[in-house]
């Protein structure tokens, strides 16, 4: 069997059971009676050796076999999990994460077989007293479960399948009879998945598959092709002609993930009713369930509409109350990309088509009530893709806590990681660029923020250090924040450490203040392990985050008080592709400035002008605020008289705010960012472009790097 269209999800669904073991894991570390939590780390460890085994990768279901055992004991009240088994078990996630790296990378899972782990697992069991005689506990533990779980009404009694309703055409009960005379088992089996289950049509398969490996389905309800498409509630029934135990059927059947427990009986041909002529057909062609595995992937990766309608006939169950998830598909990135650059191009094109209306003088009432339309309905369509591509944070925040306890035991300190708006959300594509500038700035919190145990003793601190993330929505920006309650910065160790580097000179640093000197941590020569011990360890990284940052058209700040603690500000744009932007004219170009970035616009006389260290600055509503002409900066001569009164763009970069003077305002637009490509990277003033509705060219200004 080819196995490689199920890959993809197989991926998908092995990071999902890996996150999940990690997170319980931690909260069993902490509440080590938690059933809940155990019960759940046994069902995905159970999910993902099955999941191994049908894609042929056995180191790790071996791995994750072993894993399972310790947590079927756990059940079994025959052991009890230790703060140093929580040790292993997660270097048995690590080990199983580098599985899955590997078949990322190659489809091969590679060939370590993690033989120490393995028996760290085997030390775990003996050690609570399961013996030689542990090794056959999985199968004997986990035949209750999925009794319990099959717990309630008899099967078949809510209209869902049951074995003992099949229906036997004569040739098939001829076989079957057959077979009883030849000495052979003949059981009936009725499989429940789980009503969480997305895959539907491939757990059907993997069961026919594992089953056939042991002996022939005689048939099936309903029959194959109905299960490859997907026309079933969440369980159907088999007959199975073998020479196997009931145990080993139900063995293989558990072994699939997201099986939620089967029904398994012998089954007697000599009782079973007759079946209609019109089921004769469907019953003989059960048989050969291999012919499911080519459209087995495609049904289970969007589940069809007609599912929902035939499930109805399939099982006699009607479709109500089904959870949210099976209305979900998975869908490639690449793919919403596309549609978001065709919905780009849809925006620049009514945007043309706007513009010819107001050139061309078109006046007719009919035509501006259809633009107008056309410009709700493309607005309102941007909108849509933005929700589709938006993505809770929460997914790159689940590895800090793990990753704060491995450091915890590492740097041999006490620290606690608090995290609140995991649910903010973001573009897809911001949120896979944040995840390791995000890691840069907890690990320094946690190695070099956080002071030792004596020197928080001596301030009266508490003895865990704490260290804060915080993710929240703000316009049309995300802020978030990380942060410590350990030593804070030393501004002047940062400025004469930047003397003896040469990043400043003396005559500079004496004019510096003390944001300017903390902001000299961004500097790349502030990365280096002797710069970090030397300077109360601030700096690994900070360059690095400060220009992934930026490249995500971000901006990241930060605020310290020696020997309080440190809080670093990241604030990004919810969305990379399509912005609000203030349209504004300086010299002969037209320029477009990021909406959110900006304060509010004054009208500023040439006599209201001041002079502070012989710059520009203007004194607006009791703040001093800087004044940048940006004719100067950008190299061109305005067109108002110096006696006129100025036009000011009132700019906010993170608690810091400027006057950008222009020349005239054009209004609010939508509008595409195209980047400019490699070329044009040094020009840090222009941080893309956009195409107006005249196909005119208009670059979009960096607010950050003017000021």
């Amino acid at each position: 069997m080819d196995v490689s269209q199920y890959l993809s999800v197989f991926l998908d669904e092995a990071k999902e059971h890996l996150q999940s073991l990690n997170d319980n894991i931690m909260v069993l570390e902490q509440d080590p009676e938690n059933e809940d939590c155990i019960n759940e780390i046994f069902r995905s460890a159970h999910s993902m050796k099955g999941m191994a085994g049908t894609m042929g990768y056995t180191r790790m279901q071996n791995l994750t076999h072993d894993m399972e055992d310790v947590f079927s004991d756990v059940r079994a009240g025959k052991i009890k999990i230790k703060s140093a088994d929580i040790d292993v078990l997660l270097q048995c996630l690590d080990a199983i994460q580098g599985y899955v790296d590997n078949i990322t990378e190659n489809q091969d899972e590679g060939t370590e077989e993690h033989q120490n782990i393995i028996k760290s697992l085997a030390d775990i069991r003996n050690g609570g007293g399961g013996g030689g005689d542990a090794a056959v506990a999985p199968a004997a533990e986990a035949a209750p479960a999925a009794e319990a779980a099959s717990d309630g009404p008899a099967p078949g009694a809510d209209g869902s399948s049951d074995y003992r309703a099949i229906r036997l055409d004569s040739s098939v009960k001829s076989t079957l009879e057959e077979a009883k005379a030849q000495g052979k088992k003949i059981y009936g089996v009725t499989v429940h998945i789980q009503e969480s289950c997305i895959l539907k049509a491939a757990r059907g398969f993997l069961v026919f598959k594992g089953l056939e490996e042991i002996g022939e389905i005689a048939v099936s309800e309903p029959n194959t092709q109905d299960i490859e498409d997907e026309k079933f509630e969440f369980s159907f029934s088999l007959i199975l002609i073998t020479e196997e135990s009931k145990e080993k059927i139900e063995e293989i059947v558990k072994a699939v993930s997201e099986v939620e427990g089967c029904d398994i009986g012998e089954f007697d041909p000599s009782g079973a009713k007759p079946a209609e002529d019109k089921d004769a057909a469907p019953a003989a062609e059960a048989a050969p369930a291999p012919t499911a595995a080519p459209a087995a992937a495609p049904a289970a990766n969007t589940p069809a509409p007609a599912a929902a309608k035939d499930a109805g006939a399939a099982g006699g169950k009607k479709a109500v109350g089904k959870p949210v998830v099976n209305r979900t598909v998975r869908v490639d990135i690449e793919k919403l990309d596309v549609l978001m650059n065709l919905v780009s191009e849809l925006i620049i094109a009514k945007n043309s088509l706007i513009s010819a209306a107001n050139t061309s003088g078109v006046s007719n009432g009919n035509v501006n009530e259809q633009i107008e339309y056309l410009e709700s309905v493309t607005t309102n369509l941007h909108e849509s893709v933005m929700k589709v591509r938006m993505v809770p944070i929460e997914s790159v925040l689940q590895k800090f806590p793990r990753m704060i306890r491995d450091l915890n035991k590492t740097l041999n300190k006490k620290m606690e990681l608090t995290m609140t708006g995991e649910d903010t959300e973001m573009d897809r594509t911001v949120v896979d660029e944040i995840g390791d500038p995000l890691m840069h700035l907890i690990r320094n919190s946690a190695d070099h923020g956080i002071e030792n145990a004596d020197l928080r003793a001596q301030r009266g601190k508490p003895e865990v250090g704490q260290i804060f993330l915080h993710a929240f929505q703000d316009g049309n920006s995300v802020v978030i924040e990380v942060g410590d309650d350990g030593n804070g910065i030393d501004a002047e160790a940062v400025k004469n450490k930047a003397i003896e580097k040469g990043v400043v000179t003396p005559e500079q640093a004496a004019l510096l203040t003390e944001k300017q000197c903390v902001e000299l941590l961004f500097h790349p020569g502030f990365s280096t392990a002797k710069v970090v011990s030397e300077i109360s360890g601030r700096g690994v990284g900070l360059d690095v985050v400060k220009s992934k940052v930026e490249s995500l058209s971000g901006e990241v700040t930060v605020k310290t008080k020696l020997g309080e603690g440190s809080t670093w500000v990241i604030r990004l744009p919810l969305t990379l592709a399509i912005i609000q932007a203030l349209m504004v004219i300086i010299g002969q170009e037209k320029y477009a400035i990021p909406l959110d970035s900006i304060q509010s616009i004054e009208d500023v006389s040439p006599k209201d002008i001041k002079f502070v260290e012989n710059k520009e600055v203007i004194n607006l509503r009791g703040s001093v605020l800087p004044l940048v002409r940006l004719n100067e900066v950008l190299d061109t001569t305005s067109t108002r008289e110096p006696d006129e009164d100025m036009v000011v763009v009132i700019a906010r970069k993170g608690d810091q705010l400027a006057g950008l003077v222009i020349d005239e305002l054009m209004g609010q637009q939508e509008i595409v960012i195209k980047p400019l490509g490699k070329y044009t990277n040094k020009c840090k003033l222009i941080s893309g472009a956009t195409i107006l509705g005249d196909g005119e060219i208009a670059l979009i200004l960096d607010t950050n790097s003017i000021f």
